[in-house]
């Protein structure tokens, strides 16, 4: 096996960690590339290959990681993850947990950790790095990356977030909400929502939104009533999908271009948040994306002329 091939099977895996310690797809897919570069430059032949690319795609990401921190603060109302649509690694014996730690709510608990506690947390609970290898990614010993396991996995803990068990039901009543979305059931819609479900937007100040976000059933279910059919009505479309390892959608315009996405919270038999990203910054990883003010403008048209 030549070494790109090498690299080119372990991509799906350097990208998963990536993007679990950054929350972008971009900066993953940079950091990735970043790797190979590295990879190709030194001319070392590694004993375990996967350990020397986890090891330097894990030190790249931590920099980025660091850097990003201070622009987040400076973000424009709420920060989400860039959504994705597929994570390219697989694991059928650990695919529930894969997909969960990816989930919207996981990765927003992430971003409490420092960076050094998030990529331990990410090299061990997710990908079950042994304390060794973990050592060597990080620059830290052992003990170190020991103690920087426990205060991330407490932390983790405490706010772990919790969804459906049992998947099937899960995506079964994300297909009943998006119908009652596309059919303006409004009795459905009302009785799918916890009663108090959230939906919050993050629009980076460059996509309309909802400023402060919705909550309450009764709150979001009047947001949805009138908002949707007019977005349907001018051609718009709703394209049920996972989203971060959880139900949701892409929406798109009349043309197909990418609108946003909703990423769906559900437990208990009920939607318990809508997580929505509009800030077309984070989209173009989806699909070519929409002018939201113009699709907003021609809605609102829509709407004062009656039709």
């Amino acid at each position: 096996m030549s070494r790109e091939e090498g690299f080119e099977q372990l991509r799906p895996l350097l990208f998963a960690i990536a993007y679990r310690i950054l929350g972008s797809v971009g900066e993953a897919e940079d950091a990735v590339q970043e790797t190979w570069l590295r990879y190709e430059a030194s001319g070392t032949t590694p004993t375990s290959t996967k350990a020397f690319l986890s090891a330097i795609v894990t030190r790249i990401s931590i920099d980025v990681l660091r850097s990003a921190r201070a622009r987040r603060e400076q973000y424009v109302g709420t920060w989400f993850p860039e959504p994705l649509i597929s994570d390219p690694y697989e694991d059928p014996a650990r695919s529930a947990e894969l997909a969960d730690s990816v989930s919207m709510a996981a990765l927003l608990l992430l971003e409490q950790l420092t960076p050094l506690e998030r990529a331990v947390f990410v090299l061990r609970e997710v990908f079950a790095f042994d304390f060794p290898e973990i050592a060597a990614s990080v620059g830290r010993s052992e003990a170190a990356c020991r103690q920087l396991a426990v205060r991330a996995r407490r932390h983790m803990d405490e706010g772990r977030p919790r969804f459906e068990a049992n998947r099937k039901e899960r995506d079964e009543l994300a297909a009943r909400f998006f119908d009652a979305i596309r059919e303006g059931d409004v009795d459905s819609l009302r009785e799918l929502l916890a009663a108090d479900v959230q939906m919050v937007g993050d629009g980076g100040g460059k996509a309309p939104q909802w400023a402060r976000g919705v909550a309450g059933a009764d709150n979001v279910t009047r947001v949805l009533a009138s908002m949707m059919p007019l977005f349907l009505g001018i051609g718009g479309t709703l394209e049920p999908h996972v989203v971060n390892g959880q139900p949701g959608a892409i929406f798109r315009d009349r043309d197909g271009l990418v609108m946003n996405t909703w990423a769906l919270d559900v437990l208990d038999g009920r939607i318990q948040t809508i997580r929505t990203v509009l800030n077309p910054d984070k989209l173009g990883h989806v699909g070519p994306v929409a002018d939201a003010w113009a699709v907003l403008r021609e809605a609102n048209e829509s709407r004062r002329s009656g039709r």
